[in-house]
């Protein structure tokens, strides 16, 4: 009889035992495949149109995200504005929408092509680039058009075009530039190349190729300074790998990387 006992006593610690072994390893392969999808995040491909005063610093918050995010990938389109609203509003393939100017964002919003309200997330100022050396002496505005200077601007409907005659015209300053651009890169690149003796661009472009030009600070340029605009698009492809990118720029730090580039806070 006590034999018969202690055999049932025996058996029912066993269920018991086995019961909480199964338990746990229940619990522990959710925990695991929750973890698992936490760690997965975001995925895909993030399509980026960014003003082009932007390639450095969203190059390099691309390629933080997608270390932070090992299955996503972050696809950039940089340019001018006004040219990259043009697109989106044309059905072109883009997720995230990084403006260098309200006017333009606004061109986008009134479509009905942003997802939410844009969030500014810095601002910019203009300075005028110069060659390395400042080979013409060039100190302020007017020197712009002293006899044999030549000067690049923006097209006047790319942001840093607007923005550079709103600082021409708070200084009372009239001058012919020899070539207008179509994005800061490219009035930049005309300076680098020794097409032209100065240009209007922005602080972090002069910044950017420290190791080819000056950036002449100008006073009249604190009445032009540029808010940039960022937004998820409407009927984007990769709406969650856009809420994350947009995320992760308004994230300390992206603004770590903005700030170090020249960029002002908002």
């Amino acid at each position: 009889m006590r034999s018969h006992r202690l055999r049932t006593t025996l058996t029912a610690l066993a269920v018991s035992a086995l019961v909480a072994v199964t338990g746990c390893s229940r619990n522990d392969t959710t925990g695991a495949q929750s973890s698992a999808s936490a760690s997965a995040g975001v995925t895909g491909t993030v399509n980026v149109f960014a003003a082009a005063s932007l390639t450095e610093t969203f190059t390099k918050l691309g390629n933080d995200f997608e270390a932070a995010h090992p299955g996503a990938t972050v696809k950039f389109n940089f340019a001018g504005s006004s040219a990259l609203a043009t697109q989106i509003n044309q059905g072109a393939p883009a997720d995230v929408f990084a403006s260098a100017a309200p006017k333009n964002m606004e061109t986008v919003t009134d479509a009905g092509n942003a997802d939410g309200t844009p969030t500014t997330f810095v601002k910019n100022q203009l300075v005028i680039a110069v060659p390395k050396g400042n080979p013409k002496g060039v100190t302020g505005l007017a020197d712009l058009t002293k006899p044999g200077v030549k000067v690049a601007l923006c097209a006047e409907q790319v942001p840093c075009g607007a923005a550079a005659k709103k600082a021409l015209d708070t200084g009372g300053v009239k001058l012919t530039p020899v070539t207008l651009e179509q994005d800061v890169k490219a009035a930049l690149s005309k300076v680098k190349l020794g097409e032209v003796d100065a240009a209007l661009v922005y602080r972090t472009d002069a910044k950017a190729a420290a190791g080819d030009v000056d950036g002449i600070e100008f006073p009249e340029s604190a009445g032009a300074v540029n808010d940039y605009p960022i937004v998820v698009l409407k009927g984007a492809k990769n709406a969650d790998g856009a809420k994350a990118f947009v995320a992760y720029v308004l994230s300390e730090e992206g603004k770590a990387v903005l700030t170090e580039a020249g960029f002002q806070a908002p």
